[in-house]
């Protein structure tokens, strides 16, 4: 059985406690695979990219009619901002039914006008958004070329500069090393592991260190980066003074060398 996020962010927790362990984010729009409700209230989950957690029955929608429904609707996502307004009207001044999140997914029905999408919420209300805001949905790879699809994961990771660390996190709410990574891979069209390490069953695979390219990943011990190229990778950081989303370099003459992370590189990954 599935179940619809419904709320801008769905925390997954590690146990049924508000109090537990937070293990990822999942956003509003994405469908949920529900596992078993290990409390009353809370459901274990399974989401799209394989990775499990607990989540408050709350933040999910699961009458089958409208999950169905909703897998069939035609959909776009949030990228070019870190939120987007759902407005019951075409007008900025119209009221806000809901706000989703950079990587957030909404339905849309027919074509924009005067530059207002009408699109579809999760539990069927319909409302506007500026069309500006959403992007096209990616189940597949977004690019076909490799140097083009190279380049929009390194756009996507960059546009969470300036977002602070979550443990756990994947909005620009607050984001961890994986969700950053893992994140920018999805809204490009690719599902990978969500922690820092190369699994088996997912499309990232070792390669060696002279063949690394700009969107290949750098692991270190419980932490994973972006190479952006040219000796630079963009991670976020829960390092003091850093807080979040950095750029640093692997050379040590640069003034944004990290030698505790350069020096313990322990594979390189790469999807292509």
């Amino acid at each position: 059985m599935n179940a619809i996020v419904r709320e801008t962010v769905c925390p997954l927790l590690a146990e049924p406690s508000w109090e537990s362990t937070l293990v990822d984010e999942v956003l509003y729009g994405m469908v949920v695979e529900l596992l078993e409700s290990p409390a009353p209230g809370w459901y274990r989950v399974r989401t799209h990219y394989r990775y499990e957690g607990i989540a408050p029955a709350s933040a999910l929608l699961a009458e089958p009619a409208q999950v169905s429904a909703w897998q069939d609707l035609p959909k776009r996502v949030v990228l070019e901002k870190n939120f987007c307004d759902v407005l019951n009207r075409p007008k900025v001044q119209g009221w806000r039914m809901e706000t989703l999140p950079r990587g957030g997914v909404i339905a849309v029905e027919g074509e924009p006008e005067n530059g207002w999408q009408k699109v579809r919420l999760v539990d069927g209300r319909t409302g506007f958004s500026q069309a500006s805001l959403l992007s096209p949905f990616y189940d597949a790879p977004c690019c076909a070329e490799e140097t083009s699809l190279r380049k929009a994961l390194v756009r996507c990771a960059m546009l969470y500069a300036g977002t602070h660390y979550r443990w756990g996190g994947k909005s620009p709410m607050g984001i961890d090393c994986s969700g950053l990574v893992s994140m920018a891979y999805m809204l490009c069209g690719i599902c990978i592991y969500r922690d820092a390490s190369i699994v088996d069953g997912f499309p990232i695979h070792a390669i060696s260190r002279e063949h690394m390219q700009p969107g290949d990943l750098l692991f270190f011990p419980g932490h994973v980066a972006m190479y952006l190229g040219e000796g630079r990778y963009c991670h976020s950081t829960g390092r003091a003074g850093d807080d979040g989303f950095a750029v640093n370099s692997l050379y040590p003459g640069d003034p944004d060398y990290r030698a505790d992370l350069a020096g313990k590189i322990t594979a390189i990954g790469s999807y292509f």
